[in-house]
């Protein structure tokens, strides 16, 4: 017959970590380190080696280890699992750390705030409590070597090794023996006459007071050292020397302690404690409450601790989202949470919920999504983009709120270079075709322009040649005027996807139309424009061999090279822009009159106010150009707390405010000036810098006009007199004002002329005219049923009282 001897430390389902013990606590236990084997998740092991004649400290040792198996409190260590056989103990709880070795750590790397003191001595407090209130315990230990920390910062109470029950039941408190525990033993103890009155309390209360010298000022010398708090904070002093008296009976009970440290002014009477609080009751609170808890949490999570942070909220958001029907509240404090893990973390974590997030239909949570991109795109992968979040992000091109189609359009931004052949080639170019040419808001009909402009370097080759040039073209005619100032910008930033023969044939003809635009900012972008396509036609007129390296782009497949500047432009898009525009709407909250002879500007459709559902912190922003009836759909995303840039700003406002004082000297190789230009035919070269483009005349600056306009000259000036080479002098006037003013007495408007008709004017002069003709007829119809009633009257005669109208 064959016996097997198991080993039972072999078969235990976590093993000790081959480092050595790490600051053990004085006692008989030793701390390791160690971690599951099935899931490798990190554990900490309480050892202790029964040795021959320590019978006495192994009675503790088994007191201990039965005491923590059986208590459960949220802030006394956390038992998952133990071994007793005859040669040793083991006791596994969660990752701890001991505080005098975490104190010492968070020392080094800068200190511990006061709002992490503050809750870590409020979980040791509670815990005394717990013990002594509803337990009727008295823990006998409480010191520096038996508060742990966890990986979340929290506090935890443990060295329940000599532990005894209030009620003297098992006799007295068992004699400890160690000098280094001994000393924090309250001085009543040595009385033996046993003449003071005291508390239940009373010792552990004496304790807490030494734990909380030695948290603030380092290990206790001697119990005199008491009497002087150092550097106890203020708020805390008057209730620590309530502790450390002499009299027993009159420190306080550890629920009293609380309540006094809570009271207005407390040391414990902050937003940390009270954020911990409520993540504590969660489970019990309202929706309501939850609701307003988690809006207000992403102001305060900025001077929390990080691994709080990552340890402790990340759950409670994740389990919220995922449970408790938060909805688009988390996802503000969620991805500012998400900032402090690791990329693996990320995946693991915030990106399953976010794949999740993209197929609600809730309007709050997706434009919220599409407003902060940005800070998760760069984790995900292809598949996932085109499978999970690609089918659900194209349904905003169709919704009926504005906000949500302008949103999704720059989300585009981010999400092209990860989109396969056919969402990137046809689904979206189908999109986009529709929204530019039918949309009835402008500014996203000029944000689509734009976003096709910043992607094109992305699309494949026979979808650049048939969407890019008509696309730009389209734009060029849009009553809106900077949808016209962004076809033009569009094309110049594309400028190396056309070849010469289009850029003869389609672009110059539809760049010199806009020549004679009524806004001076079309104007000024075309002839920008027109001088560079010139140039780079004249470049390779001159010089034939350069041909093939002009046009070395035009048949390339998609090319990510040039998709990086466009990255770069995204920022502009959907950034910083909206709030230098909302600066300058602030600053100038009603429309500048146009020029007087000037048709005015056609006045942009204004984005609706959306429906009355949490609208995101986060601008919702788009181009430059967008105006200020616009703004009022963005006016509840004007925050910039969660912006999806940082840049500064300041020199493009800068820029924006004096864009017609400007030199349009847009090259980084520094040429003189464009009379410089102009005087000097030679002065024409193939190395014009069109990479400029994203700097001086870029997306965003096209049609801000910092100055009011001034009266038109009597006369006109031909065209050889005109200064087409520098900026006009800021007391004249605009002759392009002059002329359209001349045409519009002279000679009715031409039926194709995008730029010339005031197309708001006509429609209200339209409708105006219809009214009126419609009250001509009802008063006409008035008057003709009076007379008809008179003419009936006059020819039955009056009728005689009392008698009855028989017909």
């Amino acid at each position: 017959m064959w016996l097997f001897a198991r080993d039972p430390v072999r078969d235990f389902p976590f093993e000790l970590s081959p480092e050595p013990p790490e600051g053990s606590p004085p006692g008989p236990w030793a701390l390791h380190r160690g971690r599951k084997k099935a899931t490798g998740s990190p554990v900490s092991i309480f050892v202790y080696d029964v040795k021959p004649g320590a019978e006495e400290l192994t009675q503790v040792a088994k007191a201990a280890f039965k005491r923590l198996k059986t208590l459960r409190h949220p802030n006394i260590l956390a038992y998952i699992d133990g071994l007793e056989t005859d040669k040793c103990l083991h006791i596994v709880t969660e990752a701890v750390t001991p505080l005098g070795m975490y104190l010492k750590a968070r020392a080094e790397a800068g200190g511990l705030k006061e709002l992490e003191l503050s809750w870590g001595l409020h979980q040791i407090v509670k815990a005394l409590s717990f013990l002594v209130n509803d337990c009727s315990l008295i823990h006998n230990n409480v010191c520096m070597a038996a508060v742990f920390v966890d990986r979340a910062g929290e506090w935890k109470l443990g060295g329940l090794d000599y532990m005894y029950s209030a009620q003297g039941n098992g006799g007295g408190p068992p004699s400890k023996g160690i000098p280094e525990l001994e000393q924090y033993d309250p001085p009543e103890l040595a009385d033996s006459s046993g003449r003071a009155v005291r508390e239940k309390w009373s010792a552990d209360m004496w304790r807490l007071g030494c734990l909380i010298w030695e948290v603030f000022n380092g290990p206790l010398p001697r119990a005199a050292a008491l009497r002087n708090p150092g550097k106890i904070p203020k708020s805390l002093v008057p209730h620590y020397c309530e502790l450390v008296g002499a009299n027993p009976k009159v420190r306080p009970n550890p629920a009293r302690f609380l309540q006094n440290c809570r009271a207005p002014g407390g040391f414990m009477n902050n937003r940390f404690v009270e954020t911990n609080l409520f993540l504590e009751e969660i489970q019990i609170k309202e929706p309501a409450e939850k609701q307003k808890f988690f809006q207000e949490l992403s102001k305060s999570l900025d001077s929390f601790p990080e691994d709080f942070c990552r340890h402790k909220v990340l759950p409670q958001l994740l389990t919220a989202f995922e449970f408790g029907n938060a909805g688009a509240v988390v996802l503000t404090p969620l991805f500012k949470v998400g900032k402090f893990l690791s990329a693996e973390e990320y995946q693991q974590k915030i990106i399953p919920v976010v794949v999740k997030m993209f197929s609600s239909t809730d309007r709050a949570m997706r434009i919220r999504l599409l407003q902060q991109m940005e800070q998760f795109i760069q984790y995900l992968d292809e598949p996932t983009v085109n499978t999970q979040i690609f089918p659900h992000v194209v349904h905003g091109f169709l919704d009926t709120n504005p906000a949500i189609r302008e949103q999704t359009v720059k989300s585009m931004l981010l999400l092209a270079p990860k989109l396969n052949e056919a969402n990137l080639n046809v689904e979206l170019m189908k999109h986009f075709a529709r929204l530019q040419a039918k949309d009835d808001q402008g500014p996203i009909r000029c944000n689509t322009t734009v976003c096709l402009g910043k992607i094109g370097s992305y699309l494949s080759a026979s979808t650049r040649h048939r969407v890019l040039t008509s696309a730009f073209s389209r734009a060029t005619k849009d009553p809106f005027a900077p949808s016209r100032v962004a076809g033009v910008l569009g094309f110049a930033a594309t400028h190396n996807l056309y070849s010469m023969n289009d850029c003869a044939h389609k672009i110059l003809p539809v760049l010199c139309g806009l020549t004679v635009d009524p806004e001076k900012s079309v104007r000024d972008q075309a002839f920008k424009a027109i001088r560079s396509f010139l140039s780079k036609l004249e470049s390779v007129s001159e010089d034939p061999t350069q041909l093939a390296e002009v046009e070395k782009d035009v048949h390339a497949a998609s090319s990510p090279g040039v998709g990086g500047a466009a990255a770069s432009w995204a920022g502009w898009a959907v950034t910083g822009v909206s709030s230098l525009t909302s600066k300058l709407i602030r600053a100038h909250p009603t429309a500048a009159p146009a020029e007087a002879s000037v048709p005015q500007r056609p006045t942009p459709e204004g984005l609706p106010v959306p429906a009355p559902t949490p609208v995101p912190a986060t601008p919702t922003s788009s181009g430059h150009w967008e105006t200020q009836e616009e703004d009022k759909d963005t006016a509840e995303d004007s925050s910039a707390a969660d912006r999806w840039d940082d840049e500064d700003w300041g020199s493009l406002e800068q820029e924006a405010e004096s864009v017609l004082a400007q030199q349009d000297d847009w090259s980084s190789g520094g040429q003189t000036s464009r009379a410089g230009q102009t005087s000097n035919p030679d002065h024409k070269s193939s190395e014009l810098d069109w990479s400029s483009w994203e700097a001086e005349g870029s997306w965003e600056q096209g049609w801000q006009e910092s100055s009011s306009p001034e009266p038109p000259p009597e006369g006109t000036r031909l065209a050889s007199e005109y200064n087409w080479g520098g900026p006009e002098p800021s007391d004249k006037g605009d002759p392009f004002a002059a002329l359209s003013a001349r045409r519009d007495a002279n000679t009715q408007p031409r039926p194709d002329s995008w730029g010339d008709d005031n197309w708001e004017g006509l429609e209200m002069e339209s409708r105006q005219a219809k009214a009126e003709l419609a009250r001509k007829k009802r008063e006409e119809r008035r008057r003709e049923m009076e007379a008809k009633r008179a003419e009936k009257k006059a020819a039955k005669g009056p009728m005689k009282l009392g008698t009855r109208k028989l017909d």
